[in-house]
């Protein structure tokens, strides 16, 4: 990441034009390529932006002439032009990999949380796995009811229409292997639309919708389905 504050204008070159007269910016060059301009007052959005491929090329001014900055879209060929009267500020710093966003309650936690306590789909029911590989893709949960039958688990934070075909397709996969046949389907859910609950049990598919705080526990010792 490199950030640079500079007295700059600003000529955006291509299927459109537009301009950006001399004054003091934020220029954000980011290690994917992209550059941004930002000005103080205009929140989180850039005043003009180039996403990648693209590449920057800087020439340094001469006496009395600004030093120019061309980025170059690899696709499009578009131009991003900045010429540079003085330069406030240049620092760059090596950010690494981001994990990315992680929120409180998405399918990975709510799929860990149904497969620490499994008995919430029913007494005397067993994990086989988490994440159960298939050529296709894994599925969320597989495991045993009290009868020893295969059960496969889909889980979303808000189920529709096609985590029902999603699961559906699992389904299909799934019983062709002797071993795990015959398998029936839950599909598990904080939220399920209507439509995909009308799919799903025309299908034989068993919805449930989970209490995400009973889970975790936070509510209540019990965990409750409804």
């Amino acid at each position: 990441m490199r950030l640079v504050i500079a007295r700059c204008s600003v000529d955006y070159v291509g299927r459109l034009t537009a301009h950006l007269p001399m004054a003091p910016r934020l220029i954000l060059i980011k290690a994917d390529g992209s550059v941004s301009i930002h000005a103080d007052d205009r929140a989180f959005k850039p005043l003009n932006w180039m996403n990648p491929p693209c590449t920057l090329r800087e020439e340094p001014g001469g006496e009395g002439e600004a030093a120019v900055w061309t980025v170059t879209h690899g696709k499009s060929g578009e131009k991003l032009i900045l010429r540079i009267e003085e330069v406030v500020h240049d620092f760059a710093h090596e950010l690494g990999a981001d994990p990315g966003l992680r929120k409180d309650g998405v399918e990975a936690h709510l799929q860990e949380l149904l497969a620490e306590h499994i008995t919430t789909l029913g007494a005397g029911w067993k994990l086989i796995r988490r994440e159960y590989p298939t050529a296709i893709g894994p599925v969320d949960i597989l495991c045993r009811d009290a009868d020893g039958g295969t059960v496969a688990t889909e889980i979303k934070r808000r189920a529709t229409i096609d985590a029902v075909e999603q699961l559906t397709r699992y389904l299909e996969l799934l019983n062709r292997d002797t071993l795990l046949a015959p398998v029936q389907g839950i599909l598990a859910a904080q939220s399920i639309a209507p439509q995909a609950r009308t799919l799903a049990e025309d299908r034989g598919i068993r919805c449930v919708v989970l209490d995400y705080d009973a889970l975790r526990g936070t509510v209540s010792d019990e965990l409750r389905l409804f």
